[in-house]
């Protein structure tokens, strides 16, 4: 299997060795009931909490199913490209599994998600404002200096772990009817469409994005990966552009049933819906699918449906400005 011939049924294979590669490291994380949600949309509403997975955002999943592959070949240093999440779950990663790293991450990255990167002993270096700009310069020194690449998305073994989640979902609630999910690069939603398509084709996967930095969704409308302009967006964890021939785009184009777009203030006002009425800190891009499936709720009435809450990782100052416009 090379890295562009991978069929539907063959990835949905590769999240099950990863659900069996990374279950030590990782948790099976909480399938919520909301029932206040519920009763407002009609529909019974479950939030998948990865919020609460180790390193606060479902990317630990990724990291330690292709660092761990990567470490049965023997790899012993690894070069990525991230905004912040992903840097902390390959931290975690190089050092459970004994693999040297070095985290790129753009200089406009958060500054606290910076320092919980360097506190978790990540190496890390500053280039570019962009993720994408910043992935293409790590991948090109690696490719200088003989170093394996890891792409926070344009990944088979990376997917498959982020699909790990639909795998959970499913073992939770086997007759659930749509999956909400956030959508940067298209890893998340990827791997989780591949495995829940083929295990129950009916369920309508729906992908969520900012409207300031929707890449994916209109690459999907016009048939090719585009860089459209992004936007500066509460959901850092999903803006920016996308490398060019990414695995994650004919995924994302033949797999996602529908596509939403969020404001800003609807991203802001579903993260301070958790924190009212669950007492849960999520990040902006979590905010992203609870804010479109609160948004086109009504398409959903009497369905069962999982929202994909995919970290808690967002910067104290925005969380005080969200309490302080809402509260």
């Amino acid at each position: 299997m090379t890295q562009r011939n991978l069929t539907l049924e063959g990835v949905s294979v590769l999240v099950k060795e990863a659900t069996l590669r990374i279950c030590s490291y990782v948790h099976h994380t909480p399938l919520l009931a909301t029932p206040t949600l519920s009763e407002e949309t009609s529909a019974s509403i479950f939030l998948k909490l990865e919020n609460e997975q180790v390193t606060g955002s479902f990317k630990v999943r990724g990291a330690f199913n292709k660092i761990g592959v990567l470490a049965d070949k023997g790899v012993t240093k690894v070069y990525t490209a991230s905004t912040g999440n992903h840097g902390l779950a390959c931290a975690l990663a190089f050092k459970t599994l004994g693999v040297g790293g070095q985290v790129f991450v753009p200089v406009t990255a958060d500054d606290e998600k910076k320092k919980k990167l360097r506190a978790a002993g990540a190496n890390l270096l500053e280039y570019g404002t962009d993720c994408a700009e910043t992935e293409t310069y790590a991948r090109r020194l690696a490719e200088e200096n003989g170093v394996k690449y890891l792409s926070p998305y344009n990944d088979y073994y990376v997917l498959a772990g982020q699909g790990t989640i639909g795998a959970e979902i499913l073992q939770d609630l086997p007759d659930v009817d749509a999956i909400f999910v956030s959508v940067g690069g298209g890893g998340l939603i990827a791997g989780i469409a591949s495995y829940v398509k083929t295990e129950r084709p009916s369920c309508k996967i729906v992908g969520c994005s900012p409207a300031n930095s929707k890449v994916m969704h209109e690459s999907v409308k016009v048939g090719r990966i585009i860089q459209d302009e992004s936007k500066e967006t509460l959901s850092d964890g999903t803006a920016g552009g996308i490398e060019e021939f990414t695995v994650t785009f004919p995924l994302c184009r033949d797999l996602v049933d529908q596509w939403v777009l969020v404001e800003e203030h609807e991203i802001a006002e579903a993260v301070f819906y958790c924190l009212k009425n669950h007492k849960k800190v999520v990040e902006g891009a979590a905010g992203v699918a609870l804010a479109a499936m609160k948004k086109v709720s009504a398409n959903f009435k009497g369905l069962r449906v999982a929202v994909v809450i995919c970290g808690a990782n967002i910067s104290m100052t925005n969380l005080k400005n969200i309490i302080t416009t809402y509260a």
